[in-house]
């Protein structure tokens, strides 16, 4: 359904070091920088970052989060883990599993460095 995903970040450098390692946890390569972006390239899809073409500071989307398909709970958990190692903000619930009205989910979320909702999503059963 998505070709990609980009998101606003104010230090470029910073971005690149933090989602190479988080990224890394999922078998994600690191990030090629093009001009004032970072692409991470997967057979099914792309996540990237960005420094605002408009020259403003980059913000974060209010009510928006981006989750990361992983291939088990401790795949999520290591995600989570790496990103918090590395100067993300551990939010909501501890990861764990979540039941809803979509079965049995675990989830892990943070916010990045600049302050997006990221999460680690595995399906259970």
């Amino acid at each position: 359904m998505f070709s990609h995903i980009m998101i606003g970040t104010n230090d470029l450098d910073k971005a690149k070091a933090f989602y190479d390692k988080v990224l890394g946890t999922i078998g994600v390569p690191p990030g090629r920088v093009d001009r004032h972006r970072v692409f991470w390239r997967t057979p099914t899809g792309m996540f990237s970052v960005s420094k605002p073409i408009d020259g403003k500071p980059a913000t974060f989307a209010n009510g928006g989060t981006i989750g990361f398909a992983c291939t088990s709970p401790e795949q999520a958990k290591s995600f989570h883990d790496t990103a918090v190692a590395n100067g993300a903000k551990s939010i909501e619930d501890p990861p764990g599993v979540r039941e809803g009205a979509a079965g049995k989910i675990y989830l892990a979320y943070f916010r990045d460095l600049d302050g997006n909702k990221i999460c680690g999503l595995h399906r259970i059963g």
